[in-house]
């Protein structure tokens, strides 16, 4: 008998375009293994998650930027197609606050985490954050928020520089604005010029305090908080790579027993009440060496995958087996796990793996992600190499226009004469 009530579907829901995001087809894969039917309502233009044999059915998703309204509105048309109650998976910050918010509209058709509709919101605004750490008691860099561009000039001299600059509401963020969610600021003019781009990005600007990157400096935590609120599956975790290098997503990483990090989880997820999965982001201080919170997601983080334990238990799992009244086994942490993300880190997944390891696109009963990503991902390389040789190419020089030639005095005297 199957652990999992298989006559419960799940919907994941992501409404940003990246087609790399390797998050969902996990989550596809995970839910899709235990032979629950997994229904995907994320861009599919292009997207190689669409080739995987475990989804179901592709359900197109609200427009980008969708409102709260149009989300609803997606949802409850695929819950008409679905038919009977899912569990619903939001697979990106934006997705989760609007389902947070919606929950009492969508609670006849989703099965969802009880849990207060503005929690959501108010971890995932890094604004909010200091404070959620500070009643906490969870270490937090020092931020500031400056409220005009003289005074984000003045607090990036105060905190020193380089600094981190970082959009309170990142997922508000306009595509095509060329406006990144977290930068490194290097000058008081730098922090002034974003300060006066406040309007276009949609939300306060946030000026840290830099903790530099270095090795055994970058952990994350993945776990899921159960209706009674005790954390489950899950587990720390250390980065070993990122995509970019010393400020990006995670390329390569290992679970790494660290019961600090696991107490500071579980610390503020109590202290907020929080229920549902969660990742957590830390940079531990190179001079004081305590574990700093960098982000937290109100949802699974795109390498959820690396911790699933003996039993075969993720988070994502533990949402489904907890929505649905069924108990959730108990499994051993697997210390040394590794998670490889191949177009980010092609190098580290061709090397031989001494423990157990998974790859976020390749998987051998599954192979359709994998050929697919990498077409798409060759593609997008070689643009972005037209893009930057057409950038960087020498305009060439206008031609000069012949002058027509002056008659000389000795021509003119020729003529005359």
């Amino acid at each position: 008998m199957s652990l999992f009530d298989i006559r419960v579907p799940a919907v994941l829901l992501r409404t940003d375009r990246n087609p790399f995001h390797h998050g969902t087809l996990g989550a596809v894969r995970s839910l899709g293994r235990a032979g629950v039917e997994v229904h995907v309502v994320a861009d599919t233009a292009g997207s190689p998650v669409h080739r995987s044999r475990y989804v179901h059915r592709m359900h197109p998703p609200p427009p980008p930027g969708a409102s709260e309204r149009e989300i609803l509105a997606a949802l409850r048309h695929v819950a008409d197609r679905v038919a009977r109650p899912a569990v619903l998976v939001p697979l990106d910050d934006a997705s989760a606050i609007a389902v947070s918010r919606a929950r009492d509209d969508l609670a006849p058709h989703y099965l969802l985490p009880e849990m207060p509709g503005t929690l959501a919101e108010r971890v995932a605004d890094k604004a909010e954050l200091a404070a959620v750490c500070a009643s906490a008691d969870v270490p937090h860099p020092v931020t500031l928020v400056p409220d005009g561009p003289e005074r984000a000039a003045d607090d990036a001299r105060r905190l020193g520089l380089p600094l981190v600059a970082k959009w309170s509401r990142p997922w508000l963020l306009p595509a095509g604005s060329g406006l990144r969610s977290t930068q490194l600021v290097h000058s008081a003019q730098q922090a002034r010029e974003l300060y006066l781009r406040t309007e276009e990005a949609g939300s306060r600007l946030l000026l840290q305090a830099y903790l530099p990157p270095g090795p055994d400096r970058d952990w994350f935590f993945h776990g899921y908080a159960d209706r009674s609120g005790a954390v489950r599956a899950g587990g720390p975790g250390r980065k070993q790579l990122s995509w970019p290098r010393g400020a990006g997503l995670t390329a390569v990483g290992r679970w790494t027993p660290n019961p600090e990090v696991r107490a500071l989880a579980e610390r503020l997820t109590g202290e907020l009440g929080y229920r549902g999965v969660f990742d957590l982001d830390f940079r531990r201080c190179g001079t004081t060496g305590r574990y700093h919170l960098l982000d937290f997601n109100p949802r699974p983080g795109a390498q959820f995958r690396l911790f699933a334990d003996s039993a075969g238990l993720d988070v994502v799992r533990a949402l489904h087996l907890d929505l649905t009244g069924r108990e959730l086994p108990a499994g051993d942490p697997v210390a040394g796990r590794a998670f490889v993300v191949e177009n980010y880190a092609p190098f580290a997944a061709l090397r031989t793996a001494p423990g157990s390891r998974e790859l976020a696109w390749y998987a051998r009963d599954d192979r359709g992600p994998g050929r697919a990503m990498w077409a798409l991902w060759c593609r997008h390389v070689t643009g972005r190499l037209r893009e930057r040789l057409t950038a960087t190419a020498p305009v060439p020089a206008p031609r000069p226009v012949p002058r027509a030639v002056s008659p000389s005095l000795t021509d003119n005297e020729k003529a005359s004469s």
